[in-house]
């Protein structure tokens, strides 16, 4: 039987993990600037109706089709304007949004994918994203 011949500099190395980064992943979303917002996609169900798990593949897909979010936060004129919102703010940080399909600017971070979006291109709020049905 052949001996497994392994270099010097690699004896009594373990197969460590790449230490992370200590920083929580919520520290490293960019804080939105002007009439900016924040949304964090919703990643759908991860398993199907029948019981079958998805694949990272597919939760990735429906992440990047969907048009419901979470508003992680806000630019600080962010429905300022009194003449084009003189009813106040459509949303607040926390809120579940639904937005349109390919609105906003898709930024990829460690964790996933968020959206920048203008104040203007939030549509509705909703109770649970997950009420909203997302077609692939």
């Amino acid at each position: 039987m052949s001996k497994l011949i392994v270099p010097s500099y690699l004896k009594g190395k373990t197969n460590e993990k790449k230490e992370e980064s200590k920083e929580p992943v919520m520290d490293k979303v960019p804080q939105a600037t002007g009439w900016r917002i924040v949304v964090l996609p919703h990643k759908g169900v991860d398993k199907t109706k029948g019981g079958l798990l998805l694949t990272d593949k597919a939760i990735e897909e429906q992440q990047l089709t969907t048009n419901v979010g979470l508003i992680l936060n806000m630019g600080p004129d962010a429905y300022a304007d009194k003449t084009k919102y003189p009813n106040g703010p459509w949303c607040k940080e926390g809120d579940w949004v639904v937005f349109a399909r390919y609105a906003g600017s898709r930024v990829k971070i460690e964790g996933g994918e968020i959206r920048i979006l203008n104040d203007d291109e939030i549509l509705s709020t909703v109770k649970d994203p997950t009420d909203i049905l997302t077609l692939y």
